[in-house]
């Protein structure tokens, strides 16, 4: 009788231990996977997700603080947090413009309770708004936008069509950029006020007969019509992203064609932003400043080319370290790796910018660069950005595979979170993010783009935010299974001091969370540095009948308790 009790005691601890350690071989493939507490930048990241329809805000657990699902329109491609608490977001709506990336068309703004209060749709067969947008001060919107230009006006502006892709002969067509700045008309459509074309600041040295025939090397502030002397795609600039300085009136383009970024004067009046003259930097629309591929104007080489198909250039916020430098995420397509660089342009108090001889706009090299270690690491073909931080810190997002990390100064990673959804929405934790059909490089939770706003960003004002549920599934009977023996929690009921016990000693408690029964997060306790939490003190903190979840490295461990 007692070898029978002595076998069943060790057959029911066997079964135990055998559906924990089928649990354990599950391995985490989404959420936040890395989340220093004491470094980490202390906000709220906005993302959508490039595949559907939804627009997320989640703390740094990755829990969810608020979303947005109204729109039926999955993003094209950027969004953003307004001041108001407003979303505004572009759209895909795939229109009569392909472009091959970027495709967008409509722009939608929603109040914090996810009501539509304005759209406006910019898509025909001559013209398509397309990747981003930026809300000025005065609310007049500016945004990217593909414009045709018909084989006849690509030979009248002088270009060598024996350097066209095939499309383009097929076509018939090319579909530079222009900027377009709307006043919106609440609560549908707009009024161009403002636009900038790239056609209008053409130089080439193909075709004497042409009035724009020059030295492209003698004329920075002009666009080269060969490019960067590759062959030309029918989507030929592929502006990706835009971005706005008030002090300056200076706008950004992210050029990735050209693999360059450009800033141009916003201080022009219509007429004067088509011409050579006129603004506050007396150059009309020309290029004020070029950064990234000097062998697009003729001076540079192969070798002094700095980005390759760069995405995201914009100004550091006046509130961060680097104040008004520029950042742009560096793709490194053909150097197989990608980067962060943050460079100093040289730039007088009235907002020149200054260029020596017949040397390329400096500066030489960036002031600041992130790359990771090792460096093929990292690498996104396509998408992606990076946003400074108010406490020094970059948030990086690789958007072809969905992982968003925050880095130091220095390099080092303090939070890194894989995006949990696809085409068909929230992923369970342990499965496979499949890859997309379309695009080989990219998975199906790609993302765009990210931005993170500190808890005192004025949206947040006035709002209740409650850290709801995690993004991606949990299934219950995962949960269920792996938290009768892991962990001993005692004593239940407690007065307030509670107690870890490890039962297999072979898991670190990192986290310790704290709910009500109706899932509201009420504390949250982290383990110092390669240590783990042993006990919490909740007296005075909470009471009731609690929800604990323990989290460890790759797993999250759920118990009930009562505190008095």
């Amino acid at each position: 009788m007692k070898t029978y009790f002595t076998i069943k005691k060790n057959i029911s601890f066997f079964i135990t231990l055998f559906s924990i350690q089928m649990a354990f071989a599950q391995t985490k493939t989404m959420g936040v996977f890395v989340n220093d507490s004491a470094n980490v930048f202390k906000g709220y990241t906005l993302f959508a997700p490039k595949q559907n329809t939804m627009t997320y805000l989640i703390n740094n657990d990755g829990r969810i603080m608020h979303q947005w699902t109204k729109s039926t329109w999955a993003p094209g491609q950027a969004v953003y947090l307004l001041e108001n608490g407003n979303l505004l977001r572009t759209c895909m709506t795939k229109g009569n413009l392909g472009t091959g990336g970027g495709e967008g068309g409509r722009i939608e703004e929603y109040s914090w309770n996810d009501s539509l209060v304005w759209s406006m749709d910019y898509s025909t067969s001559t013209y398509m708004q397309h990747h981003d947008i930026k809300k000025l001060p005065n609310g007049n919107i500016i945004m990217l936008v593909v414009e045709k230009k018909t084989w006849a006006q690509l030979v009248a502006f002088g270009f060598d069509t024996a350097q066209f892709q095939p499309d383009i002969k097929q076509k018939g067509f090319m579909l530079p950029d222009c900027v377009i700045e709307i006043k919106p008309t609440y609560p549908t459509g707009g009024t161009v006020v403002w636009e900038w074309h790239v056609f209008d600041h053409l130089i080439q040295n193909h075709d004497s007969t042409k009035l724009n025939y020059g030295v492209p090397s003698q004329h920075p502030e002009l666009i080269d019509a060969a490019g960067d002397h590759r062959v030309l795609p029918l989507f030929w600039n592929h502006m990706n992203s835009i971005d706005y300085n008030a002090v300056l009136d200076q706008i950004s383009l992210s050029v990735r064609g050209n693999s360059e970024l450009w800033l141009i004067d916003h201080s022009t009046s219509l007429a004067q932003s088509s011409s050579h003259s006129g603004g506050k930097r007396g150059k009309g629309g020309d290029l004020l400043f070029r950064w990234g591929n000097p062998l697009t104007y003729g001076r540079g080489t192969v070798s002094t080319q700095t980005f390759f198909e760069q995405h995201d250039a914009e100004w550091i916020h006046s509130d961060c370290p680097g104040a008004g430098h520029l950042m742009a995420f560096n793709n490194g397509v053909n150097r197989n790796y990608s980067s962060v660089e943050e460079i100093v342009p040289a730039i007088d108090s009235a907002g020149n910018y200054s260029i020596v001889g017949n040397n390329p706009f400096g500066p030489s090299s960036s002031i600041w660069s992130y790359k990771a270690n090792p460096p093929a690491s990292m690498y996104a073909h396509d998408i992606s950005g990076a946003q400074r931080l108010q406490n020094g810190n970059t948030i990086i997002c690789t958007g072809p595979n969905g992982t968003l990390y925050e880095v130091t100064n220095s390099g080092n990673v303090v939070w890194k979170y894989v995006s949990p959804v696809d085409d068909k929405g929230p992923l369970s934790q342990g499965d496979s993010i499949p890859h997309n059909p379309v695009r080989p490089e990219e998975t199906m939770n790609s993302i765009f783009r990210v931005y993170k706003y500190p808890y005192n960003y004025p949206a947040f004002a006035g709002k209740t935010l409650i850290a709801g549920e995690l993004i991606e599934k949990y299934s219950t009977g995962f949960k269920e299974s792996i938290t009768a023996d892991v962990f001993k929690i005692f004593p239940n009921p407690s007065a307030g001091e509670i107690y870890f016990e490890n039962n297999f000693g072979n898991h670190k408690i990192s986290k310790v969370e704290i709910l009500d029964i109706s899932g509201r997060v009420l504390e949250v306790f982290y383990a110092e540095p390669n240590s783990s939490i042993e006990k919490i003190n909740l007296s005075g903190k909470a009471s009731g009948l609690l929800q604990i979840n323990i989290s460890t490295q790759d797993h999250i461990f759920t118990y009930r308790i009562i505190v008095k």
